[in-house]
């Protein structure tokens, strides 16, 4: 009698232990990116990358954002599949050269992650309506490229050249807080640049318009094959 008092006690105790290990992950993985969100913690410096790209801390989230579509409509972060998004942020009334540079340097960078390819996304986000947003005849034509196209708007080239690119527009105070790097008031303006924001939603890093577009590619490929999003 003794013998399966001991058995079926020791029973529930190999029981409780499988039952806690999925628990104890999860207050670990929330004790974790507590740290990371107060910005107590480098987590993606700590697993290798960050050579070039510059960390957000805090991080900001986007989730609660609510952006208008390109057809002006509602749109929120959620609505798109978790990925890792490469994000053209542009604030005023035009996308100029610099600007166009980052669309077609993401757009780059995105092909020549091969097989991680579905893995990632582009994003662009302006502060004004991108339907209202004006572009000069682009200098990096896509192949195809209209050729009676001399000006028109942002979304004109994209929908033109960078097909699978989500446009989205919020509000240049809201703009301001997600992209606080591009502001007049960072002392950073001349860096411009784009941004990594991870697949839960939140901006992760900054890169700099000055960075080696291999070494980018290394560092994404490293953080995609370290990362389960």
């Amino acid at each position: 009698m003794s013998s399966q008092s001991e058995t079926r006690g020791q029973g529930r105790a190999v029981l409780l232990l499988i039952a806690g290990i999925p628990l104890t992950m999860m207050l670990a993985a929330s004790w974790l990116w507590y740290f990371v969100v107060e910005g107590d913690l480098n987590l993606v410096g700590a697993i290798g990358t960050a050579n070039n790209g510059t960390l957000v801390a805090p991080p900001r989230e986007v989730q609660p954002v609510v952006f208008a579509d390109d057809a002006g409509r509602p749109f929120r972060w959620s609505d798109l599949e978790p990925r890792w998004t490469l994000v053209v942020a542009n604030a005023g009334q035009s996308c100029d050269s610099a600007c166009e540079r980052r669309i077609w340097f993401t757009r780059q960078i995105h092909i020549a992650l091969g097989r991680e390819f579905n893995r990632v996304r582009r994003v662009f986000i302006a502060d004004h309506g991108s339907a209202t947003v004006s572009m000069e005849s682009p200098a990096l034509k896509p192949e195809g490229w209209p050729a009676n196209f001399e000006s028109g708007t942002v979304l004109e080239y994209l929908s033109a050249g960078h097909a699978g690119l989500v446009a989205l527009d919020t509000t240049p105070a809201v703009f301001e807080g997600l992209f606080s790097e591009l502001s007049p008031k960072s002392g950073l303006e001349q860096e411009g640049g784009w941004y990594l924001v991870d697949p839960a939603g939140w901006v992760m890093m900054h890169f700099g318009d000055d960075l080696d577009y291999k070494a980018v590619i290394a560092d994404l490929k490293f953080l995609l094959k370290n990362s389960g999003g």
